[in-house]
């Protein structure tokens, strides 16, 4: 450092000024370079990101009534018999649902399903309250589509 400071007394006025100018544009540049700039970018995607989930939560409380109204019908159905299997997949085939995979367990039937539209896998399980099957467990997710959802556990039984 202090030959730094030898070799920058050695200078003529004038070059001490241009070293002093381009230390300063070289501050300025990285701060912006380091700094400002990627905070900048991290805002800006902070920005669409939330403006992404109030999308989403717009929706989602758009289309809880349809929910709620589907969890009340359930308890107006009537007493399932027959081949739970069966039944879930007519039901699955008449909504337009794609069934990734089925496990039965006894008196029970666990579904999944990669990817549905939201409206569809609600009128799919009205559909199958309604004919008396019960639904006893329920996970979703969301998917990067908008409407879309993914089932990752359906546990279904009979009444």
């Amino acid at each position: 450092m202090k030959q730094l400071v030898e070799k920058f007394r050695a200078l003529s006025e004038r070059e001490q000024r241009l070293v002093i100018v381009a230390a300063l544009f070289m501050i300025i540049g990285l701060f912006y370079f380091l700094i400002w700039s990627p905070m900048n970018q991290s805002i800006e995607r902070n920005k669409v990101a939330v403006q992404s989930q109030q999308e989403l939560l717009a929706w989602v409380q758009k289309n809880a009534n349809k929910a709620i109204q589907l969890k009340g019908s359930g308890k107006q159905s009537q007493r399932f018999s027959g081949s739970l299997t069966q039944a879930v997949n007519q039901h699955a085939g008449r909504s337009g649902i794609s069934i990734a995979r089925m496990q039965p367990q006894g008196e029970e039937l666990l579904v999944w399903v990669d990817e549905a539209p939201f409206n569809q896998v609600l009128a799919w399980l009205q559909a199958m309250e309604q004919q008396g099957i019960q639904i006893l467990d329920a996970d979703f997710s969301e998917t990067s589509t908008p409407g879309q959802i993914k089932i990752r556990r359906l546990q279904l039984g009979t009444s």
